[in-house]
């Protein structure tokens, strides 16, 4: 696609990651960052220090703190805010949106509030004839950043903005598939997080490869039977957003909710272990938006609700696993 003009707007490890990756390809990039300090100084030193050090900033990516102005620079905005935050930036920049325009987001994650998926939350905040289409897939911010393999889907009702959406992103080192499904493309994105959370917790208590590819196989299982109950299509959640972001944040000690999961088996208190990764850790929100959904589905999903007892119940990670190893005998399938 020819070079565009693209708001991004989050300028934590991922969303500077993803604008990088949208300057290489030759579009204009406006990335903005609330904090006014932060983006001064990614425009002095021309890289993001603070979560992707080393990574040039190209020429085409303008470090901004004005969101009225980045809103108005551009047709397409991506949004790349934590989910816990998604509605109230949402509702901040309906009022500086272009009269024609089109949204797109990276989040991953549901509204703990409301038990909500994000394109709910977009919506009911921007109307339900808003264009929009959610990229999402088995993705390491610093890998995009430094120009690694990556593949990802987007996702959007509309079939000339899923193909708009994956040319703008398509080409270097990442390959875009499209899909229709955006409630199995954000349904793999956020309960991914709290699996990895399980599979951390069980890494850390030393438990084994074993016990890991258990928890990854019956996580899906998990995430496939709330998804079958949403309307998701399976398909998805065995693609690049379901099966492949559980594999990835699973297994690699990159992902934050990993660490967080790896912390906890180790015997640290959640709030250190948060301290320590710096950074939002999407899981231990989504727990909560897990055990709604859930809730409302009518379906079990024992590990992502040990998960939460653990988190938000006291429950010791012992204690969740012998739980777990002591559930009643049933058939796989």
């Amino acid at each position: 696609m020819i070079g565009q003009s693209i708001s991004v707007y989050g300028a934590g490890s991922w969303g500077t990651a993803l604008a990088i990756h949208l300057a290489r390809l030759g579009h204009s990039v406006h990335l903005w960052g609330r904090n006014q300090e932060h983006v001064e100084q990614m425009r002095r030193q021309r890289e993001n220090a603070r979560y992707l050090p080393g990574v040039e900033l190209p020429v085409t990516l303008s470090p901004e703190s004005d969101l009225a102005a980045v809103a108005q620079a551009s047709y397409y905005h991506l949004v790349v805010i934590p989910s816990e935050h998604f509605r109230e930036f949402l509702s901040r920049l309906q009022g500086e949106l272009p009269e024609v325009y089109r949204l797109i987001w990276a989040t991953k994650g549901i509204e703990h509030q409301t038990g909500m998926l994000l394109h709910e939350v977009v919506e009911e905040e921007l109307g339900e004839d808003t264009p929009y289409a959610i990229v999402s897939g088995p993705t390491f911010a610093a890998e995009v950043a430094r120009e690694l393999p990556t593949a990802m889907s987007v996702a959007a009702h509309d079939t000339a903005l899923q193909q708009d959406v994956a040319a703008l992103f398509h080409g270097l080192n990442l390959r875009m598939y499209t899909s229709d499904d955006v409630t199995g493309v954000e349904l793999g994105g956020a309960v991914k997080n709290v699996l990895a959370i399980a599979a951390g917790i069980s890494d850390g208590l030393r438990f084994g490869a074993n016990a890991r590819a258990a928890l990854i196989t019956r996580g899906l299982a998990e995430t496939m039977r709330l998804g079958a109950a949403m309307g998701a299509n399976q398909e998805t959640l065995m693609g690049l957003a379901g099966l492949g972001d559980l594999v990835l944040t699973c297994t690699d000690d990159q992902s934050r909710n990993r660490r967080f999961g790896l912390a906890l088996g180790r015997g640290r208190e959640a709030e250190a272990a948060m301290a320590e990764i710096g950074q939002v850790v999407e899981g231990a929100i989504t727990a909560k938006s897990v055990m709604k959904l859930m809730a409302s589905a009518k379906v079990e999903m024992p590990i992502c609700t040990l998960v939460y007892r653990i988190l938000h119940e006291g429950l010791a990670p012992e204690s969740a696993v012998h739980a777990l190893l002591n559930r009643r005998l049933k058939a796989e399938y």
